[in-house]
């Protein structure tokens, strides 16, 4: 059975330590981390920090992974930047050493996986394959506009992600650090198509990349039903993020805000099965952060499958 967390990003103004705090007097089970500028800052940790949070987490029995979702902390001007498909080559060295860092703090909280995304193609060109993800029906309202773009930007992008990727598995796996890969609108990989073929590019070492998941993305994209989603790729399932959206907005909102059927999306996180984390991600929501992870859980709890 997997356990229910909440994502630090919806707690930017709470230090982790009394975030933890917080949430497990909630009655969560884990905590995505989101290192931020004052939450565990990768490029100024206070190592005795570090070790007060991976001690209670442990004496909280709190389950932790590692989030990579820092908006500014690389560049103060531009969001998530750079990204491995910068088109600098330091650029994307910036980024895998982030990405490294992570890793780094990841092992020394006993979190046992780092969550990443692609980033986005200057061009803004996409590399998900068309049509519906294996397994799973027709997509509901495709896109009208397609944003895959020129072959040759195309291309490119899947080079510099995929060289990227090699040097971080590397380190994960030298830490024994799980790394979990999220589709995510608006880059370069934002479908569960794209994620596939990236595990295709990565021929034998697949197997070190799975699949973090969030809900109101399939949302975002239209890649419906949901629960028929998460049954299709529970083999490559590593992480989970919950959220609700509107279909075709790419927005995170509580949980009765969207088109999320909670209920059926609990469900199928039970039959898969899986085991890893399921965080709540209200990023937009730090202003009432402690209000909004009380209701998160509580309208997780009125939506679980096993009490009815």
């Amino acid at each position: 059975m997997f356990r229910l967390g909440y994502d630090t990003n919806g707690l930017a103004h709470h230090r982790v330590e009394d975030a933890l705090r917080l949430l497990a007097k909630l009655g969560y089970g884990g905590v995505a981390i989101t290192p931020d500028v004052g939450q565990l800052d990768l490029y100024r940790l206070d190592r005795a920090e570090v070790r007060r949070v991976r001690r209670l987490a442990r004496e909280l029995d709190l389950e932790l992974v590692v989030e990579t979702g820092a908006r500014y902390l690389m560049d103060p001007e531009h969001k998530h930047a750079p990204t491995l498909l910068a088109p600098a080559a330091r650029d994307r060295a910036r980024r895998v050493d982030f990405l490294r860092r992570s890793i780094d703090l990841a092992h020394d909280l006993g979190a046992p996986l780092v969550s990443l995304w692609s980033g986005a193609e200057p061009s803004g060109a996409t590399g998900d394959p068309p049509g519906p993800t294996p397994g799973v029906g027709d997509l509901v309202r495709r896109r009208t506009r397609s944003r895959r773009g020129g072959s040759a930007a195309v291309a490119r992008g899947w080079d510099r992600l995929v060289a990227g990727l090699r040097p971080v598995l590397d380190h994960a796996r030298g830490a024994r650090v799980r790394v979990g890969f999220e589709p995510e609108p608006g880059m370069f990989v934002e479908r569960p198509t794209g994620y596939l073929e990236l595990r295709r590019r990565l021929g034998a070492r697949a197997d070190e990349l799975g699949l973090t998941l969030d809900v109101g993305h399939l949302l975002a994209t239209r890649d419906l039903p949901v629960d028929r989603q998460i049954r299709a790729l529970g083999p490559y399932l590593a992480h989970v993020q919950l959220d609700d959206t509107a279909v075709g907005r790419h927005e995170h909102r509580m949980f009765g805000q969207g088109d999320l059927k909670l209920r059926s999306t609990l469900r199928a996180l039970t039959q898969v099965p899986f085991t890893g984390l399921a965080a709540v991600e209200l990023s937009r929501d730090s202003h009432r952060g402690a209000a909004a992870a009380g209701e998160a859980l509580e309208r997780l709890r009125r939506a679980d499958p096993s009490e009815r």
